[in-house]
């Protein structure tokens, strides 16, 4: 299918050809029908990635102090790098999506196939979007109409914390999109309306819904005319849906506002905001977070658990519910709102029109899907790449599952210059897979990781997935005879391991290895070497400034993430296992606590104790501060002691012919790593970690885990 993607790196904009989603549970899969482009957020996009750097730097004042911060603590190059991928990564436009259902997900009972529905998906042929995400259109709207839906919904519950009565006066500020579509709904709410812009042709609009206008461009005053208008009583709320840098209008709402007025904020502006100006008339101001309630929650837009309708009236669906119904009834008509149409083919043209002209509504048209890989298509789920070079080791054939942003940044880079032959890459929505694949050379793309793999080229399957999917696809792997790279950490519970160890016996020689880097990483490497001459006990103190996550990020899930110490703890347990070379003997955990006394998951010291007498000690904590290193290591042994700090400087303390070993640039061992990996798969030798070693690490980090959410 073909699908609009913004580089934000160049400001590119493309139509690309992407494989076709495959349903999730709790979602739907949609044909496209028609779609909205949001003038506002759009254009500031597409702006966002024609600026230069300074430019760029400029509007994200809070992104380059992290990336200042990073700089100094992980180095220029490495950092450079990390921005590069990141500007690098496709963003797919569009928000505003009308279509039909092609297929429901497990769950989902209330909608069905070939039902029409809104939605918030991309300007894409085939979308796939979660069901509190959507919305049922009536007979009596039109796709174009029901393509201004979302668009609607957001102006919609700035009014909504505007609590407007009947009879009230209320300002719009900015007559884009948004702003005209809240002067109609306003009307049709019996409040009396005055919108305000720089554009006649917007004004005249505002008019034509009924509202009384000032024209800026004309030099007119909007508080002298909002003065005249309430006769002097001040307006009873301000609605600003503008997007601009200066404060002028939250000064101007301040001013127009009677005494307890108050304002909402849909769109963007400064917001150096002068106590004066609410001081005296107690003004409330308040900032509306785009379609409601539920919107960034994962609970409700991923998970599907609706908000109860008796404590919580107007969701993000039930917002797009409503403005549906208002087009439904004729309170709100879009059709004076589009001024441009395109077939979706044609669509890198309504962006040019976007950035040349001033339009209101721009209007996708999906027509025939069946030349372009729609749902109907025999492959549309798996496309065909440029393909890659002859490979260096054509014994690897890899076929990759993930492509989020380590895949990309990290693995990716690492596996192609190990020179193993990249055959497919597989992406749940379709995205992230067909530019991971185009970027570094893989001949397919594909959304069915069971094609993955059935396919009888690929004898090596990389998973990078979520951690609660390693476990399932490292058993299918096993089980399809394919030789397994599975990023960390292995598995999330005893049973998934006990199910991973049946497999592997039972594969007879299964090749399987877990991406502990670490141990791969130089200064790692000669630690090894030179604690190799110490026969008595060593200690470790492993010394990890985590960083704070907030609870609802997916690895905090217990369900999905497993939790700090399973994702990441995993790492610092099996270094120090590398390094002393002996069995795990035991596993205790001290677990700190918050301000209210519970027990904190993310700040907590696991001791080690192995079966040569070494001790070892990793305080994992999330407390501190991000300008710090984030990793430390050292050990003592034998009146002597390594300092690694961060993976750049290696000092030695009483070694003989060792003081230092610094790297210019950060070096955890990602490419060491695959190199070994694929070096290993050509040779036919074992893996570089002894699957004993996996499995020992494993569970001790399970245990821990489970000790630190206990």
């Amino acid at each position: 299918m073909l699908q609009i993607l913004q580089n934000l790196g160049t400001g590119e904009t493309s139509l690309a050809e992407v494989p076709t989603a495959g349903v999730r549970p709790g979602a739907l899969l949609i044909r496209s029908r028609a779609s909205l482009v949001s003038a506002g957020t759009e254009r500031m996009l597409v702006e966002f990635g024609k600026a230069g750097w300074i430019d760029k730097a400029r509007q994200q004042p809070d992104k380059v102090r992290q990336v200042i911060e990073k700089a100094r603590t992980d180095g220029v190059a490495a950092t450079w790098s990390s921005v590069q991928a990141k500007l690098d990564q496709p963003l797919a436009l569009g928000y505003s999506n009308v279509g039909v259902i092609v297929e429901a997900g497990a769950g989902v009972e209330e909608l069905k196939a070939g039902e029409r529905v809104v939605s918030n998906g991309p300007h894409a042929q085939v979308v796939c979007v979660p069901r509190n995400l959507c919305a049922r259109v009536p007979e009596g709207v039109s796709n174009e109409a029901a393509a201004f839906t979302v668009v609607g919904a957001i102006g919609l519950q700035g009014i909504r914390l505007l609590e407007p009565t009947l009879g009230e006066y209320v300002v719009v500020t900015g007559l884009g999109l948004i702003g005209l579509l809240c002067v109609q709904m306003l009307r049709a709410q019996g409040c009396r309306v005055m919108g305000v812009d720089l554009d006649p042709a917007k004004c005249a609009l505002a008019r034509q819904f009924g509202a009384e206008v000032v024209d800026l461009s004309r030099g007119e005053d909007p508080i002298a005319a909002a003065a005249q208008w309430t006769r002097g009583r001040g307006v009873d709320g301000v609605l600003i849906t503008a997007s601009t840098k200066s404060n002028e209008p939250v000064h101007q709402a301040a001013t127009m506002c009677r005494k307890r007025g108050r304002i909402v904020l849909v769109g963007v502006t400064g917001l150096e905001l002068s106590r004066a100006d609410f001081y005296e008339k107690e003004l409330t101001f308040q900032v509306s977070c785009s379609y409601g309630p539920g919107r960034y929650d994962p609970a409700y837009e991923e998970k599907g658990q609706d908000y109860p309708l008796g404590y919580v009236r107007w969701t993000e669906q039930r917002n797009f519910e409503a403005v549906l119904a208002m087009m439904e009834d004729g309170c709100l008509d879009v059709r004076p709102l589009i001024t441009h149409r395109f077939p979706f083919e044609e669509a890198v043209k309504a962006y040019q029109a976007l950035s040349e002209e001033k339009p209101l509504g721009i209007l996708l048209e999906y027509g025939d899907q069946s030349a372009h890989g729609g749902v109907a298509g025999r492959n549309a789920r798996t496309i065909a790449l440029a393909g890659s070079a002859p490979a260096a080791v054509p014994e690897v054939v890899v076929g990759v599952i993930g492509a989020g942003n380590f895949t990309g940044q990290v693995l990716l880079p690492a596996l192609k210059e190990a020179g193993a032959r990249l055959r497919v890459i597989a992406s749940s929505t379709g995205l992230s897979g067909a530019h991971l694949g185009r970027k570094f050379g893989f001949e397919q793309t594909t959304t069915e990781t069971a094609a993955l793999l059935a396919d009888p080229e690929v004898n090596t399957v990389v998973i990078t997935t979520r951690h609660n999917t390693h476990a399932r696809w490292v058993l299918a792997a096993l089980k399809a005879g394919k030789r397994v790279f599975v990023e960390k950490p292995l598995c999330l519970d005893l049973e998934e391991l006990e199910q991973i160890e049946g497999a592997v016996r039972d594969a007879g020689k299964a090749f399987v290895m877990v991406g502990f880097n670490r141990r791969f990483a130089p200064q790692v490497v000669e630690m090894k070497r030179l604690l190799g001459a110490v026969r008595e006990p060593k200690h470790f103190v492993m010394t990890v400034n985590a960083g704070f996550i907030p609870a609802n990020h997916w690895t905090q899930d217990p369900g999905v993430g497993g939790g700090r110490i399973l994702g990441e703890g995993c790492h610092f347990i099996d270094l120090l296992r590398f390094l002393v070379g002996e069995r795990i003997e035991q596993v205790q955990v001290t677990r700190g606590r918050t301000q209210s006394g519970p027990p904190c998951p993310d700040n907590m010291s696991i001791g080690l104790e192995f079966a040569d007498g070494s001790h070892g000690v990793v305080h994992y904590l999330a407390a501190g501060h991000k300008s710090c290193p984030k990793e430390r290591l050292e050990v003592f042994a034998a009146g002597r002691v390594l300092q690694l700090d961060n993976y750049r400087r290696l000092r030695g303390y009483g070694w003989p012919g060792f003081r230092k070993l610094n790297l210019w640039r950060q070096d955890k061992g990602h490419a060491a790593e695959m190199r070994a990996f694929v070096h290993a798969l050509r040779d036919g030798a074992e893996s570089p970690i002894p699957w004993e070693e996996i499995v020992e690490v494993t569970r001790a980090t399970v245990e821990a885990g489970g000790a630190a959410g206990g």
